[in-house]
């Protein structure tokens, strides 16, 4: 009786088994040549910030770069490799970066950031500077 309990659970199973197992889907890699549909299209990547240095700016940076010693000749107002050259020395010689030009820092360094007079005359609109108010503690010492 034993055997023939096993042989009808075996027969159960395996009736149950072939089903499932034809049912399966194979899963297919990355490489696979199916065809995607048009709303799983790749969107078009958006490049944000500035391109490129407009020549007015290339022409400021080069005399700089030229008045430090980094750059010889006359500034051409184009962003060449030399330029870039002569920029990326000067971040180098600072220890900054030197994959991304201009580095901010380096502008400073070479007198081309933002000047204390530009930056009071945008404080107040008649253009004298402005003066903070003294806290108490400054007007407890004097």
């Amino acid at each position: 009786m034993r055997l023939g309990q096993l042989a009808l659970l075996s027969t159960i199973a395996l009736t149950l088994a072939i089903p499932a197992a034809a049912t399966t889907r194979t899963h297919r890699g990355p490489t696979s040549t199916h065809k995607t549909s048009a709303k799983h299209a790749a969107k078009p990547t958006k490049v944000i910030g500035q391109r490129s240095i407009d020549d007015e700016r290339a022409t400021q940076i080069q005399e700089a770069l030229i008045k430090a010693g980094y750059l010889t000749g006359q500034p051409t107002g184009r962003w060449d490799t030399a330029s870039e050259a002569a920029m990326q020395k000067v971040q180098a010689d600072n220890g900054w970066q030197t994959k991304l030009v201009p580095d901010s820092r380096a502008l400073i360094k070479l007198g081309l950031g933002p000047s204390t007079a530009s930056v009071s005359s945008l404080a107040s609109p008649g253009g004298a500077p402005v003066t903070a108010p003294s806290s108490p503690l400054a007007q407890a010492q004097q």
